[in-house]
């Protein structure tokens, strides 16, 4: 059943033109400040007084003066106009240039080598956008969320998303620690994976994810086990990094570990490509300068800086 609006179509016609009379008493000085004509502004208070079923003022040929309905009208329409007067400069203000909260939903496993440097260069940049980030495994709707914009793999952006290149597209690899690799045989095919302690992921949905490869020209998916399931990368890193079992993980996170020592890649030649990260929105029509000033920001330190459309797989 359709409802009616709390406040009816039209229901702010004539008020500011009502709050101006009630000030000067006058109907012309309100003519004059609101920049119309005396019959103007009389024509608005009579349809404001006929929608309001009461007289508003007491009018003579010398003087304009407010009925008691008038007094109880502008004691209540003056406060709360002024408060929409307020809340349009304070929108129109933000409408303009960057400023204001800066909402970015994000995987926790791109904060330290790809967000950390991005945000502290951008709040040099504009001191007066504050930013927020949600680090989250999870598959939020940005819209729906609250979300300003978001960072994920690009297999992960939906396709009504416009997206900006972060990284280049790299490897996911499987990696162990030297000491886990002294107590196993390094695996070299496969199905080696079938003696190994395999570190799973769970998916937001609740399912785990199988691991992936290519084999040849075949993708190839691998049902794996091991002695833990995480939700993050980051967590499955550490558990590989302690010797609890062989991760799969995006390349980029993995790079300092391999080059301290702490891990070791095997299985390379089966390596899948991602796409790479990105920064997704929902589209330049309903963009607000803080998200422009991010995007500007991303897009002079990348190295690929033209937006995508993202497609379906």
């Amino acid at each position: 059943m359709k409802q009616n609006f709390t406040v009816r179509q039209g229901a702010l016609d004539g008020v500011e033109a009502f709050l101006s009379v009630a000030q000067h008493r006058s109907f012309r000085r309100a003519a004059a400040e609101l920049g119309v004509t005396p019959s103007a502004i009389s024509q608005a208070i009579r349809t404001l007084e006929a929608r309001i079923g009461a007289a508003l003022f007491t009018r003579t040929t010398r003087s304009v003066g407010l009925t008691e309905a008038g007094e109880r009208f502008l004691s209540r329409a003056k406060p709360a106009f002024e408060e929409l007067v307020a809340a349009s400069e304070i929108a129109r203000d933000l409408g303009q240039r960057p400023a204001g909260l800066l909402r970015l939903s994000v995987p926790r496993a791109v904060v330290p080598f790809l967000v950390d440097p991005l945000i502290a260069s951008f709040c040099q940049a504009y001191p007066e956008v504050e930013v927020e980030i949600t680090a989250s495994p999870d598959l939020v709707d940005i819209a729906a969320e609250g979300f300003d914009a978001g960072i994920r793999l690009g297999q992960f952006i939906e396709a009504d998303m416009v997206a900006v290149r972060l990284t280049p597209s790299f490897p996911f690899v499987v990696v162990g620690s030297p000491e886990y690799l002294r107590r196993r045989k390094r695996p070299e095919r496969l199905d080696d994976l079938r003696q190994h302690a395999c570190l799973r992921m769970r998916r937001s949905n609740g399912s785990i994810a199988p691991w992936s490869f290519v084999d040849g020209n075949k993708t190839v998916e691998a049902i794996v086990s091991g002695p833990l399931i995480a939700n993050d990368f980051p967590t499955m890193l550490g558990a590989a990094i302690e010797g609890v079992g062989l991760a799969q993980v995006p390349g980029p996170i993995a790079a300092g570990p391999t080059k301290a020592g702490k891990l070791v890649h095997v299985l390379k030649p089966f390596a899948p490509m991602a796409p790479g990260v990105f920064l997704y929105y929902p589209g330049r029509h309903q963009m607000m300068p803080k998200l422009r000033a991010f995007i500007d920001h991303v897009k002079s330190r990348s190295r690929a800086t033209r937006p995508v459309r993202m497609k379906s797989s």
